[in-house]
């Protein structure tokens, strides 16, 4: 199976954090060559793009560990509960999650803590989520159209898919050091926005110097000498794990919920309907690194005067945390800021949610427009 004909394999190989996922831009490929070690024979950057492209893989287990240093208050965890989805909070600290790909229909994913395990695993049309802490389950049945396409998200994948697709002259794409990566040689390409706006300084990606397959992914942040956003293999597999690691054995005791179509996993056995979060109205604004996006959420996206439930603890919490970001405001409006290393978000009084990996004033430039 080619990883480049197949996104979903790539993006199941790659893991990722959310804030990195909306990397744009594209790439003037360069030609400089490897050093260091290990001692590998030189490859140009479109001989090893040309190498992931042509790539083939049947399986993969290994171990992933992702570290994340943001400069975020801890709103995003905060989000993922609040919307039922405790991976979010992988967009801060450090975790190491357990990874099996056995082809399109089979995948599993086990987020491991010192307070528990979280499983996510497809296999066919099956799809299960366990949380060891509160001993629940969710399964889900998948329509039988299903777009054959990877259900678990996680690994150094999805990020390099989409700068893949990002080969314009926005970006400058060269060889970097060889690198020793789970025991393997790899080479690295490194990926770096010609555009001074943006918060990203580069992106790294280290490919296996035999299966050309991504195992490590690095974001590096303008004015950083440290990745902010790192996610790498300690250990890897490329064999085709064996079939019981895809089969889901419920614990004893364990309360399974049964998701019909249109359903997803909520918190705490909860469940939401599609129809209870319609799309919002998005668009984008510039191109590249320093593309912009606006979404309208409706009123008080800063969640001034919102009036979440009494039965959810964890909105509440979210919407003091919103309310506790510093109050911006200038032509374009007023509203709350939320600043990292590597992006902005800035949620207006008149229901807006502007987002970029670039520095508030051209977010601002945006929200004016």
């Amino acid at each position: 199976m080619s990883v480049m004909k197949n996104r979903a394999v790539l993006r199941w190989l790659v893991p990722v954090t959310a804030g990195v996922a909306v990397i744009g831009g594209g790439a003037a490929v360069g030609t400089f060559a490897a050093g260091a070690d290990p001692a590998l024979p030189p490859r140009s950057a479109a001989q090893l793009l040309e190498d992931l492209r042509t790539s083939r893989l049947d399986g993969l287990s290994g171990t992933v560990v992702q570290r994340a240093d943001l400069g975020l208050p801890p709103i995003a965890a905060l989000a993922g509960r609040a919307a039922g989805n405790d991976l979010a909070g992988l967009v801060s600290g450090t975790h190491t999650l357990r990874v099996w790909y056995g082809g399109e229909d089979r995948q599993r994913l086990a987020l491991v803590d010192t307070l528990g395990e979280q499983d996510i695993l497809r296999n066919g049309r099956d799809v299960w989520t366990w949380n060891s802490r509160e001993n629940t389950a969710t399964h889900r049945l998948l329509p039988a159209d299903a777009p054959d396409r990877a259900t678990v998200p996680a690994t150094p994948a999805d990020a390099a898919d989409r700068a893949l697709e990002a080969i314009d002259p926005t970006t400058a794409v060269t060889v970097g050091r060889t690198a020793t990566v789970a025991g393997r040689d790899a080479y690295e390409l490194v990926l770096t926005p010609r555009d001074k706006a943006s918060l990203v300084h580069q992106v790294r990606i280290a490919l296996d110097a035999k299966e050309h397959v991504p195992l490590r992914l690095q974001v590096l942040a303008d004015g950083q000498d440290e990745p902010a956003f790192q996610v790498a293999f300690t250990q890897v597999d490329f064999r085709t794990p064996e079939a019981d690691q895809f089969r889901f054995n419920p614990p004893p005791g364990v309360k399974v919920t049964e998701a019909t179509e249109g359903e997803r996993p909520g918190p705490a056995g909860k469940r939401f309907d599609r129809k209870d979060a319609e799309k919002p109205d998005v668009r984008t604004v510039g191109t590249g690194w320093t593309t912009v996006v606006v979404a309208k959420i409706g009123d008080a996206a800063t969640g001034d005067g919102a009036k979440p439930g009494a039965d959810a603890p964890d909105a509440q919490m979210l919407t003091q945390v919103l309310g506790d970001l510093p109050k911006v405001s200038g032509d374009w409006g007023s509203g709350r800021l939320l600043s990292g290393k590597l992006f902005s978000v800035l949620l207006t009084d008149d229901g807006r949610v502007i987002a970029g990996l670039v520095t508030p004033e051209r977010l601002y430039q945006a929200a004016k427009g």
